[in-house]
């Protein structure tokens, strides 16, 4: 007999949607503002999931320590700001998925280290936020991911129980994460994997290639 499942959470970036096109214009529009050279689709769309200090540093070959970092962090943020929601789309499956879980009634929200000014307006600007049952942003919680603080937080407003509970996320602290909280896991094999990482090295309980194979995944392990 199959145990109940009682939610499922996502990561944001590289897992619920496809953000990193949006970042590589914001990203090639400062470049042009700095008269540099533009960066390829698939060298920053690999450091998405890292959060804008690393598109920074590997769209400027610079760290932290430089002068102009936090200036160019900041400009980022504005047009990033400004640019947030114009082709970020969920990933093919995502939307039959969700639609699916509603159909259920199987809850279902977003666990993200992404700062709530972007994350909410994303989810706004795309008709997600009013159906989630819950939206955990570093803001709420003291102990970011892969602390569990977060997820726990979004099951106890969801009203599910962890161990009955499923967590999706395309970066090792994603299922460092919802092991720690005691859910199990899956890795978003699809996401902003960065070079050298292998998603079978994370130990998620299981793993999907593409979103689509995400509700295949559930129908099996949850007889829905």
């Amino acid at each position: 007999m199959s145990q109940p499942l009682d939610a499922v959470l996502f990561d944001l970036d590289g897992t619920l949607l496809d953000t990193a096109p949006d970042f590589i214009w914001v990203i090639n529009r400062l470049l042009q503002e700095e008269a540099r050279p533009s960066i390829d689709f698939s060298t920053l769309r690999e450091q998405v999931s890292n959060g804008a200090n690393a598109m920074i540093r590997t769209a400027f070959c610079i760290d932290e320590s430089d002068r102009e970092f936090a200036g160019l962090r900041q400009r980022f943020l504005d047009i990033y700001g400004d640019h947030l929601a114009i082709e970020t789309r969920a990933f093919e499956g995502i939307d039959e998925l969700l639609d699916w879980l509603d159909e259920r009634h199987i809850p279902w929200g977003v666990v993200t280290n992404k700062p709530e000014l972007y994350t909410r307006g994303l989810l706004r600007a795309l008709e997600l936020d009013r159906r989630a049952g819950s939206i955990v942003c570093p803001e709420q919680v003291r102990e970011r991911k892969p602390h569990p603080e977060s997820l726990w937080l979004a099951c106890r407003e969801i009203g599910c129980r962890p161990e009955h509970s499923l967590y999706i996320g395309d970066h090792v602290r994603d299922i460092e994460a919802g092991r720690n909280a005691g859910m199990t896991t899956v890795a978003a094999r699809y996401g902003y994997i960065a070079p050298g990482e292998n998603p079978d090295d994370w130990r998620a309980d299981h793993g999907v290639d593409d979103a689509a194979a995400i509700k295949a995944l559930l129908q099996s392990l949850y007889n829905l």
